[in-house]
């Protein structure tokens, strides 16, 4: 055993002898190569951060902007549809405004129950109307065919006479 620890004090000095300043001075500047790649690498982690924030913020704007447009086909599609029924049903601007329903359909429901609500009340027979005064016109540059009467006696008597 005593010869063991002779050789491992021979291999100990055997061994070269570090210098362990110049080892905290190599492993020092190591360090500060890392921390300058870190820093790079943080910067490059933000740049690569904003980018991608706005990519999605773009990516946002795409979709509401998409959104925006179905929205506005959606509601011409529903104003022609208005339209169509409104033409068909023979109603004009003011009632198809007031027309309602998602489907043709039941904007055609609707239109029969507005044309139904708003016509004129249909009469129960001829005779409840009230009669209008038949006109008898004669054109005044043409003398009637015969005179009711001609005798200037029976015109005085039929005047009729007020007593003062």
């Amino acid at each position: 055993m005593a010869d063991d620890e002779l050789t491992s004090d021979e291999s100990e000095a055997d061994q070269p002898v570090r210098d362990w300043e110049a080892e905290a001075t190599k492993w020092k500047a190591l360090a500060r190569k890392h921390e300058k790649a870190a820093e790079e690498n943080a910067d490059a982690a933000r740049r690569l951060a904003d980018i991608e924030e706005s990519g999605e913020s773009e990516q946002e704007r795409f979709a509401e902007a998409r959104q925006a447009a179905e929205d506005r086909a959606h509601g011409a599609e529903r104003e022609a549809s208005r339209l169509r029924v409104a033409l068909r049903k023979g109603l004009n601007e003011a009632q198809a405004k007031r027309l309602v329903g998602d489907t043709e359909e039941e904007l055609e429901t609707d239109a029969d129950e507005l044309l139904a609500t708003f016509a004129p009340a249909q009469p129960e027979s001829d005779t409840d109307l009230p009669s209008r005064p038949r006109e008898r016109l004669r054109p005044g540059a043409r003398r009637a065919a015969t005179p009711d009467e001609t005798d200037p006696e029976k015109l005085a008597e039929a005047i009729p006479r007020s007593a003062f």
